[in-house]
């Protein structure tokens, strides 16, 4: 009996040894050298690459935004403004681009649905930039699996360039310009695609136009 005894304390302490170690190690340690690291390697993105302009926090190179007009009386959705560079569709809460409710839309693609909002889409952005229904990119037409991509395409970039010009009295040639400083190739020159960040391609758009 005293055996038994004793071998379940000793049995009890190791475990409890073995749950306090781990605990340090994987509660403690673990997150503070990942922390450090991310501080001291990846400052600007562990701290979200918050972009600011004036000192003011105008949003984050890793998250999309909305570039739409204010919402008149008696509209339900805004409209997207013209003068600046719009992004991927979201379907990321009600209005799109809600980092609180990141997600898609989760239809399938053979979902009637789907292609339906696809081609409504496809219509719109036709529309919108003055271009044909075959000049509109994909991702132009579809969200991201996160609702949140800060990038687009250089091409649907290029399309919406004419209208831009346009919107804000500028010569195309420029805005064309700002568009191929803004491109970002493959990463290591072979993974992904060519990018172009929304939102650090509008501040420069807004600095171009003064």
């Amino acid at each position: 009996m005293n055996n038994s005894v004793r071998n379940t304390a000793r049995l009890t302490w190791a475990a409890l040894r073995a749950l306090l170690v781990l605990t340090v190690v994987t509660g403690v340690i673990y997150p503070l050298a990942v922390w450090a690291v991310a501080q001291t390697a990846f400052h600007n993105q562990a701290n979200g690459d918050q972009v600011t302009v004036n000192g003011k926090v105008v949003g984050s190179s890793l998250l999309g935004q909305n570039f739409n007009l204010p919402l008149r009386k008696g509209q339900t959705t805004p409209a997207p403004d013209p003068k600046w560079f719009q992004p991927r569709p979201s379907v990321a809460g009600s209005g799109g681009y809600d980092p609180t409710a990141s997600g898609a839309s989760n239809l399938g693609p053979t979902n009637p649905k789907l292609a339906q909002t696809i081609e409504q889409r496809r219509a719109q952005v036709a529309v919108f930039n003055g271009v044909s229904l075959s000049a509109v990119p994909v991702d132009a037409v579809t969200a991201s699996g996160s609702g949140l991509d800060p990038d687009i395409s250089p091409q649907y970039a290029q399309i919406q360039v004419d209208r831009v010009a346009k919107a804000r009295h500028l010569p195309v040639a420029e805005v064309d310009k700002l568009v191929q400083e803004h491109t970002n190739g493959r990463e290591f020159g072979i993974l992904g695609e060519p990018t172009v960040n929304v939102l650090k391609l509008n501040i420069a758009l807004q600095k171009l136009a003064g």
